[in-house]
């Protein structure tokens, strides 16, 4: 498998999964919250809520790299 297939592959996949993980994130907002006028305290993240939190951040990287690597290698 070429460098750039792989590269592919890698994009489509993270690309994917940060989809859902940002789709499997509880909103914790109401209709105010939209507008800037949330009345909520901070919270802070716990358990599977923390663990989704994180795991969107590190696909949502692993995507930007591989859209990088994309570019980088010759076609």
């Amino acid at each position: 498998m070429q460098l750039g297939s792989f590269l592919e592959v890698v994009t489509f996949v993270s690309a994917v999964l940060t989809i859902l993980l940002i789709l499997l994130q509880q909103r914790g907002a109401s209709l105010g919250a939209g507008f800037g006028s949330s009345g909520e305290l901070y919270t802070t993240r716990r358990g599977l809520e923390k663990s989704l939190f994180v795991a969107t951040i590190v696909f949502a990287v692993i995507f930007v790299l591989s859209i990088l690597g994309l570019l980088l290698i010759p076609a």
